[in-house]
């Protein structure tokens, strides 16, 4: 008898042939924990509102959920993968050894974030990451060496700003958009103000030490972690009027009549200028799908149209309310969701 290789898309096939009868009744994500609340509040909507299953969301980070993602395909697999970040090329060719070849992108919306202060309070106008890097940071390089932060007021830092106490009041560790604030302002302020550099060429330290120590936040109470949603951040901004906090645009939007916002490097954050990348301080949050799933996973396509539709990813939808800043062009994902269309051939 003739021995017959099967590639891995014909294995892949055969596999999704089999399970089709007694596939699994839940569809299963993992991923980014970016992404995670919001894949959360949309499963927990979804089994609410839907003849299907809750679907089952784990988090575990952007590679990890996508190298599960690639892991094959059948019921023995992840449907998605929550990413916030693009799909690299060395996992669109790990995913297609393995006969997951025809992969839907979908942009869910924007990771931004604001700064924004009492409407009444102190001229918190416009920052920079550098500013924010000096103010938060736990250690600062001074002289050469890396000394615990001394600065105490926002002028300590840069003199254009006011003479008030730092009172900074940011997502928590367990937040949503903890990631972005650490990457896009401390990081990136880091490095503009030579900080990291002189961590890694002057004192010796390796990048990983670097940049961790660029994002460890100072823990004298200057700098506040709220866990919660954007709601406490306003309450605490209330409770003390000279502070500021780190907003989803959206809330910010919703409640101009209470706060003013800053600028951040001369960029004003606008659903706009966070769409084109102009302002500084966002990214695209992604998740990807099985197109081979569809039909074989109850709900998934459900699902995974469900996440994008407007009263949900939209303005003024529930995802808007905890801090996703919607995406302009939703109505295209949408179509691309209901046409089937892979990132290979748009078809």
């Amino acid at each position: 008898m003739k021995l017959i290789k099967l590639s891995a898309s014909a294995l892949a096939i055969a596999a999704i042939s089999a399970t089709a009868a007694s596939a699994r009744d839940q569809v299963q994500v993992a991923g980014s924990s970016t992404v995670l609340p919001y894949a959360n509040i949309v499963a927990e909507l979804f089994g609410e509102n839907f003849d299907f299953p809750t679907p089952v969301v784990e988090s575990g980070g952007s590679s990890a959920g996508l190298k599960k993602f690639c892991e094959g395909v059948g019921e023995n697999t992840v449907d998605i993968a929550n990413s916030s970040r693009s799909i690299r090329e060395k996992e669109i060719k790990a995913c297609a050894e393995n006969g997951v070849t025809d992969i839907i992108e979908v942009r869910i919306g924007y990771d931004g974030i604001v700064f924004a202060s009492d409407i009444n309070g102190p001229a918190y106008t416009a920052f920079t990451e550098a500013q924010w890097y000096t103010a938060l940071a736990q250690e600062i390089v001074v002289d050469g060496a890396l000394v615990t932060n001394p600065n105490t007021t926002w002028a300590d830092v840069d003199a254009s700003l006011p003479a008030e106490e730092i009172q900074a009041f940011i997502p928590g560790t367990k937040h949503g958009t903890r990631e972005v604030f650490e990457e896009k302002v401390l990081l990136a302020g880091c490095e503009a103000t030579g900080a990291l550099d002189a961590m890694m060429n002057e004192l010796g330290m390796s990048e990983d030490d670097a940049e961790t120590a660029c994002m460890s936040v100072r823990t004298d109470g200057r700098s506040v972690d709220i866990d919660g949603d954007y709601t406490e951040t306003l309450a605490r901004i209330e409770s003390n009027p000279t502070g500021v906090g780190v907003f989803g645009l959206s809330f910010y939007e919703n409640n101009t009549s209470k706060l003013k916002v800053a600028t951040m490097s001369g960029v004003s954050p606008s659903t706009e200028t966070i769409a084109t990348g102009e302002y500084p301080v966002s990214r695209p949050l992604f998740f990807y799908i099985k197109k081979a799933h569809f039909g074989v996973i109850p709900g998934l396509k459900e699902y995974a149209s469900f996440f994008v539709n407007d009263a949900v990813a939209g303005p003024g939808g529930p995802l808007s309310e905890y801090g996703l800043t919607p995406d302009p062009e939703l109505g295209a994902t949408q179509s691309m969701i209901e046409n089937e269309e892979t990132m290979a051939s748009g078809s």
